[in-house]
């Protein structure tokens, strides 16, 4: 199976780590490389990665360097900072509207490619969700709280719970995130609808 290499250039660890398990996720077939230091990058870097994540502080004390790879560059930024021409991540969102971001950003940089189903966590669909755990898992994609779920399908607070636990386990789901993935790769939301 082939890799992919992706870069991560941030000096704050927590931050490159909580963004390595997000991409890890996504493209399970990825080798995401934390640089903390632009040098750190530059030693190894040989054009090898498909994709920088640069801190927009690195982004722009080496411009040059990175708006030669403007097509493979994500600024990270804090908040809603737009940068022409090159794309940027909120680096203050929830892991929902992350994913949502970086799925977004995908398709705008890749609109008439199509990546091979083994390069992104696809959740097969012969996995056995109910028709009732699938209706939960899209409401809980769309951000609904279990109350809601329960009030919107007409079921029990401890049922909406219970569904919520076997899809989880169903799907070997970490988080939301994991259901989030489920839908999305599974053509059951569009993100636009995230």
């Amino acid at each position: 199976m082939p890799h992919f290499n992706i870069a991560i250039v941030e000096s704050n660890i927590l931050a490159s780590l909580g963004l390595q398990s997000i991409i890890s996720d996504l493209m399970p077939v990825a080798e995401v490389h934390i640089f903390i230091s632009f040098d750190e990058l530059q030693q190894i870097d040989q054009g090898q990665f498909i994709h920088y994540f640069v801190s927009s502080r690195l982004y722009f004390e080496h411009a040059a360097y990175f708006r030669e790879k403007a097509r493979r560059t994500i600024v990270l930024v804090n908040g809603d900072l737009q940068i022409s021409g090159v794309p940027t991540l909120n680096v203050r969102q929830t892991e929902k509207a992350l994913i949502k971001a970086l799925l977004s950003i995908h398709r705008q940089g890749h609109p008439n490619a199509h990546v091979p189903t083994s390069s992104i966590q696809s959740f097969s669909t012969t996995v056995a969700l109910s028709a009732r755990e699938i209706e939960v898992a899209i409401l809980l994609a769309k951000g609904h709280i279990n109350k809601e779920i329960a009030d919107l399908l007409h079921i029990s607070l401890t049922t909406v719970i219970t569904h919520r636990k076997n899809i989880m386990e169903k799907l070997h789901a970490r988080s939301l995130a994991d259901i989030i993935l489920y839908v999305v790769m599974n053509g059951l939301v569009d993100v636009g609808e995230l």
